[in-house]
């Protein structure tokens, strides 16, 4: 007699309950799944941008602040610093390497980052096409602003006032792409590169329409570097009296907005925060132990969706061990005529085992596969979730682990059932008919 058959064939027999207990069990997985696959991309894409970078530099304020304006460019940077402090920390014994970095315009909702061609070996960044800006106004586009905005080397573009969309444009400063970067999976990708110099040849230009429109301001005064909403001239170059004034501006009146540094040695880590925090005006944050604190903010909101979807997978298991408990009942008559026919005991419960098994199969391979195109899809919709359309077809070894407790909860499911028909008394079910 072909056990798994009859348990197929008892499965087809109810198809509204197997529904059901699939449909319930499959949704449990899946957002178990999405959730792992969710805080594995997150936690990848936290390090990967902040891989090398010991300490970022910039004004007073927020440290953690200063980490997501200057890592993973996600929050308005708190101010601006003077270049001669970052060049003070290049001439630091204990610093290994300094990459300015000059925000305060976007692209079509693209942050233009002043900075040097170190920051694209600090992420292993490559070209695809064109070479790395050599003469002012000339930029490097990541992959996915060049994908977004289709812009192709020798093009032409404007730069935008602010660090997202709705600032007016500086349409007598264009910006000429110089070269596009081939996709890394780093914050490169989301990023207009251009020089230092040019971020100031932008701003300075447009000082004297600033100084002769805005109201006198007293003798050694700057203008606000910083508006709250982010689209002010948070630009890592304030306009600069001697700029107002027709002059040219020098290399001890600039600014850039912040740094990031890399330890000499280990002993660093011990002291160079503790000594710009407290000896500068300056405030250094270390971008691991901010990226700890965000995790563990972002994790408590993964564990809990990740227990509710572990109770959703509790649920489907009683209501399999229901569903298969009431089939027994139901099937106590042809449970006995099986029986007559010469099955065994181990036989009649590995039936209802098959068949828990199976429903509990099905909806694993269901829920996985929903988890990852729903993975996939959200990399495609959300632009700044690009790199988990790439990652959703990746297996994670977690998800073993997912498999094995649906399994699990199916096996657990059928063991009374199971243990029912094993002790089925014949003689009784054949006679009640």
């Amino acid at each position: 007699m072909n056990m798994p058959r009859l348990a197929l064939a008892y499965v087809r027999r109810r198809p509204l309950s197997t529904m059901l207990v699939i449909a319930l069990l499959a949704l449990g997985v899946a957002v178990v799944t999405l959730t792992l696959l969710l805080a594995h991309e997150l936690e990848l894409r936290l390090h990967r941008d902040a891989v090398g970078i010991d300490l970022v530099v910039g004004a007073k304020g927020s440290q953690l602040q200063l980490v997501l304006a200057g890592v993973y460019h996600v929050d308005v940077p708190p101010g601006n610093v003077p270049l001669a402090a970052v060049n003070k920390l290049r001439a630091n014994p204990q610093v290994a390497s300094v990459i300015p970095l000059s925000l305060g315009d976007n692209f079509s909702g693209f942050r233009i980052v002043g900075t040097e061609p170190s920051l694209l070996a600090l992420y292993g960044g490559k070209l695809a096409q064109g070479v790395v800006w050599a003469q002012p106004l000339e930029a490097v586009l990541g992959s996915d602003v060049a994908r977004a905005t289709g812009l192709a080397v020798g093009d032409q573009f404007a730069g935008a006032h602010g660090l997202s969309i709705g600032g007016g444009e500086h349409g007598d400063s264009r910006f000429r792409v110089s070269g596009i970067l081939a996709p890394g999976g780093t914050v490169l990708d989301r990023l207009v590169l251009t020089s230092l110099e040019s971020i100031w040849d932008v701003h300075e230009h447009h000082a004297p329409l600033a100084a002769a429109t805005a109201a006198p301001s007293p003798p050694g005064a700057t203008a606000p570097v910083n508006a709250p909403n982010g689209h002010g001239h948070d630009h890592g170059k304030p306009v600069h009296p001697a700029t107002a004034a027709g002059r040219d501006v020098g290399d001890d009146d600039r600014e850039v907005t912040l740094a990031l540094l890399q330890f000499r040695s280990p002993l660093a880590a011990a002291s160079l925060a503790r000594s710009i925090n407290k000896d500068t005006t300056l405030v250094a944050a270390s971008p691991a132990l901010e990226t700890a604190r965000l995790l563990t903010v972002f994790g408590a909101g993964i564990d809990l969706i990740r227990a509710f979807a572990l109770v959703l997978m509790g649920a489907s298991a009683v209501m399999l061990f229901v569903a298969l408990a009431q089939a027994l009942e139901d099937r106590r008559y042809d449970v006995a005529i099986i029986r007559t026919l010469g099955a065994t005991r181990w036989q009649v419960a590995n039936v209802l085992l098959t068949e828990s098994l199976l429903l509990a199969a099905v909806a694993a391979f269901l829920g996985m596969v929903s988890a990852h195109v729903a993975a996939w899809a959200i990399g495609h919709w959300l632009p700044d979730a690009a790199p988990l359309a790439a990652a959703a077809w990746r297996w994670l070894p977690a998800e073993w682990a997912v498999l094995a407790l649906a399994l699990c909860a199916g096996i657990i499911s059928a063991l009374w059932p199971a243990w029912r028909a094993y002790r089925l008394d014949v003689a009784a079910s054949l006679a009640d008919g």
